[in-house]
């Protein structure tokens, strides 16, 4: 393709004219190479879009005359490219300050994890192969062991998170029957995810006993009929009712649920494993303690306090989980084999409780110690300052983090980071350049997520364990801003 004559670029603007075709397009050297790296479909598909982009710009008259020359339209169309090619999930900065966060991905995933995943996920696995039997197998078999182990049940069966797991639970215990719940434990989560609407969706009718605040035995006791089929205790753990409460403990209603031949299960949300007062955090119910108060089932959260990938696990007396691993909604709600092996390595991170906040991510960000954090904040404050003055200032602050969004929201985590506000803050707009601010930085190769409050963007340090990920992207944040 030759350059375009002047005749058809009138001045600065460029006619439709001037467009090349798409085969001369395409015998451009640059192109030819995309084309040999990406093959021919995706590069015409490509370079026509471009062009049809130009030709509408060039009829409104808009078009720059150095759109149209050969390296403009070469370097135009190798950034489509990579843009179409780009994946739309993408690691990004979590400086929110909540450590399990919903919108970021949750748990990360530890080392071991990621390890066993690569390692056996490239070619053929024993997913559902009995090694030692040299016949088929039951893929729950890769970790009931170790979930029976941790514990105390006497059989697990997982599923591909916990409103599945819930789910499963009500329908296989009590479709098309009745399933008391206390009217204080109806619980809507992140999703509109909603007690009495998965009752519903299972096939189950929802007794509410008691009231929002107050519950007790006997309103149980006087609700049990002869279609009542589950008795539920639902954990609160995204909010909190003060003053003049009471509840009835798994131990008491377990009782109750086994003097009249029914089965009580237990849905703890967020699940932990481990006590966390141990190390300093807020104490946690265990699905071992729920266990041993007498719950036949219990069912919790694999990518929040635990640490691991996205699963609901199902743990509980032996027959209450081979009714509910026989049901056949399990099929459409099984865990696939990457989650499986990312939950499995995970799980024998618990066989040394010891080691946790070594090998398990998402107890070593909630155990992280504040002066480390602090002393993150003051190495990275000039560098942030030098890439984001004159338009903003930035301090050092004093912060309070979330362990979970969605998960202990309440709770509060000592931590540390920087305060970025507009240098004329009582300028008109400052709340706009706050929003240009978190825009830019969002739009950073990694993308950085702060959160914005009382008229500052905060970015909280505690998730940000290597600041080298921040401090290389400040020069591209400085450009960001300049525009």
């Amino acid at each position: 393709m030759t350059t375009p004559v002047g005749s058809i670029v009138h001045g600065p603007k460029a006619s439709p004219q001037a467009l090349p075709s798409i085969h001369n397009l395409l015998r451009l050297p640059a192109v030819t190479a995309l084309v040999q790296a990406h093959g021919h479909t995706l590069i015409a598909g490509e370079a026509r879009a471009l062009l049809e982009g130009l030709r509408a710009l060039a009829v409104g008259g808009t078009l720059a005359g150095e759109a149209v020359q050969p390296a403009a339209l070469a370097q135009a169309l190798t950034e489509r490219v990579a843009r179409r090619l780009a994946s739309n999930i993408r690691p990004v900065l979590n400086l929110t300050g909540t450590v399990v966060h919903t919108n970021l991905g949750r748990a990360l995933l530890p080392q071991a994890a990621l390890d066993l995943i690569t390692e056996v996920m490239a070619g053929p696995n024993n997913l559902e192969y009995d090694l030692a039997a040299g016949g088929r197998g039951d893929r729950d078999a890769l970790v009931e062991g170790l979930l029976c182990e941790l514990t105390g049940a006497e059989a697990a069966t997982v599923v591909n998170n916990n409103a599945a797991a819930v789910l499963l639970t009500i329908a296989a215990l009590a479709g098309g029957r009745e399933c008391i719940v206390s009217r204080g434990e109806l619980v809507e989560i992140g999703g509109a995810f909603r007690m009495p609407d998965v009752m519903a969706a299972a096939g189950a009718t929802l007794v509410e006993v008691g009231t929002t605040n107050r519950t007790h035995a006997r309103d149980y006791e006087r609700a049990i009929g002869e279609r009542t089929a589950l008795l539920m205790k639902v954990h609160t753990s995204n909010y909190v009712v003060q003053g003049f409460t009471a509840a009835v403990d798994e131990a008491e209603l377990a009782a109750i649920a086994h003097a009249r031949g029914l089965p009580l299960a237990s849905d703890l949300g967020a699940g932990s494993l481990v006590d966390l007062s141990t190390w300093g955090l807020p104490r946690e119910p265990l699905p071992q303690e729920k266990l041993a108060a007498g719950c036949d089932v219990v069912t919790f959260s694999g990518d929040k306090l635990l640490g691991g990938p996205q699963a609901g696990l199902i743990v509980g007396r032996r027959d209450a989980v081979e009714r509910i691993r026989r049901f056949p909604m399990k099929r459409a709600l099984r865990m696939g084999k990457l989650p499986l092996a990312a939950l499995e390595a995970t799980l024998r991170l618990y066989l040394r409780p010891e080691k946790l906040t070594d090998t398990l991510p998402t107890l070593r960000l909630l155990t992280r110690p504040l002066a480390r954090i602090q002393a993150v904040a003051e190495a990275l404050l000039p560098s942030v300052q030098a890439a984001v003055q004159p338009r903003y200032d930035v301090e050092l602050v004093a912060l309070q983090g979330q362990i979970g969004s969605g998960s202990l929201p309440v709770d509060r985590l000592p931590s540390a980071g920087l305060a970025l506000s507009p240098a004329d803050a009582k300028k008109k707009g400052s709340g706009r350049a706050l929003d240009a601010l978190a825009a830019a930085l969002r739009a950073l190769p990694r993308p950085v997520i702060g959160r914005i409050a009382d008229d500052r963007l905060l970015l909280d340090l505690r998730c940000l364990e290597e600041p080298r990920l921040l401090f290389e992207q400040l020069s591209t944040l400085q450009g960001l801003l300049a525009r």
